[in-house]
């Protein structure tokens, strides 16, 4: 039985997407074996690759002065790729932090650089965004870097910050997730995780302007120009999360696109926020401004009730709905494959348990 997946990551896939694995895992294309034992090289998974490239290039309207790269490392790997990609080890860098993902990249950053963090939500104890004017911005800076959403605490950017410095986004919890303008963005990268496919690919988009620094002692599959040189496969690329990643597309398409899912995803999340809103029962400690459409946290009113909340929750097939262990209660998260219905159930789930036990 299929149960109703709100894990932050490794998350939900669509259905019809795991179907098709299914059914093409041990021949794929008629080729009597798996995708999984295909070349990378081969005609057949180039060809497959370009395809996904193009169907992503399509979904976001990426503008054709912008290079893809599909990479490994997650997209922790890509804290440490963009200092030695971007900057100097004298160049400045602004950060933005907003919690604990943010405060990783910045952190990793510092190795390679100097970080300036121009803006901290600590005053509101990582539950709001600090607003822009109060940002300490360096002149200069190689790049700017935020985190849209903040998936363990649930905070997300109402906003893209309009900065003079080339402007970096971890958008691993929200790529795909509505419409965005690439343009205003000199590089995008995105753990594959949650909104792309399986664990173990990050997609790069970056402006082709920014490729060709790179530092001398750079790691060569780390080396943004000469990843794009070779189409992501200077080496053995995460073929399988590739492949996977390409159907993902392909069903994005058949929902309707960026616009179609950013409208599904935000009815998701109104509704949840409603059911949390509605009764002292539950708290979603983020500024109404900040709340994030994908990751939801939430406490009970008494945290005596947490085990037997998520306990009954697992017995009505919901599962995944722990808080991050650095904060506790309950966490939904609403990618693109958590479909309304399991909203609706969470939704009458929460308000019976608030009845019983309110």
């Amino acid at each position: 039985m299929r149960v109703f997946n709100f894990s932050p990551g490794p998350a939900v896939l669509p259905l019809e997407v795991l179907q098709q694995v299914r059914d093409e895992l041990t021949d794929w294309q008629g080729r009597g074996m798996s995708v999984m034992e295909v070349g990378h090289r081969s005609k057949a998974f180039v060809a497959c690759a370009a395809e996904a490239e193009a169907d992503l290039r399509a979904l976001l309207g990426i503008p054709a002065n912008y290079k893809v790269l599909f990479l490994q490392g997650g997209a922790t790997g890509q804290f440490a790729a963009l200092p030695l990609n971007l900057t100097t080890p004298k160049s400045v860098v602004d950060y933005i932090n907003t919690g604990h993902w943010s405060k990783k990249a910045l952190t990793e950053a510092q190795r390679y650089c100097q970080v300036n963090v121009a803006a901290d939500g600590a005053s509101s104890d990582y539950h709001d965004v600090p607003a822009l004017p109060s940002w300490q911005l360096s002149r200069g800076a190689a790049y700017l870097h935020y985190t849209p959403n903040e998936t363990i605490g649930g905070v997300e950017f109402p906003f893209v910050p309009q900065v003079e410095a080339p402007l970096v986004a971890d958008m691993s919890s929200t790529i795909l997730s509505r419409p965005v303008d690439i343009s205003r963005f000199a590089l995008i990268y995105a753990g594959a995780q949650k909104n792309i496919g399986p664990a173990g690919l990050c997609v790069i988009i970056v402006r082709e302007d920014l490729l060709g620094r790179a530092r001398p002692e750079t790691p060569t599959v780390l080396n943004y120009k000469l990843v794009a040189d070779e189409g992501s496969m200077l080496n053995t690329p995460p073929t399988f999360a590739w492949y996977v990643a390409g159907l993902v597309f392909k069903w994005l398409q058949r929902q309707g696109g960026v616009v179609r899912m950013g409208e599904r995803n935000r009815a998701k999340a109104e509704k949840l926020y409603g059911a949390i809103d509605e009764t002292d029962f539950y708290r979603n400690p983020v500024a109404r401004s900040g709340r994030s459409w994908m990751n939801v946290p939430f406490t009970l009113a008494r945290p005596e009730l947490d085990k037997s909340f998520i306990a009954e929750a697992r017995e009505a097939g919901l599962v995944n709905l722990e808080g991050h262990r650095s904060v506790g209660g309950m966490r939904a998260s609403l990618y693109n494959a958590m479909p309304p219905e399991g909203v609706d159930v969470l939704v009458g789930f929460m308000r019976e348990f608030a009845r019983r036990n309110g």
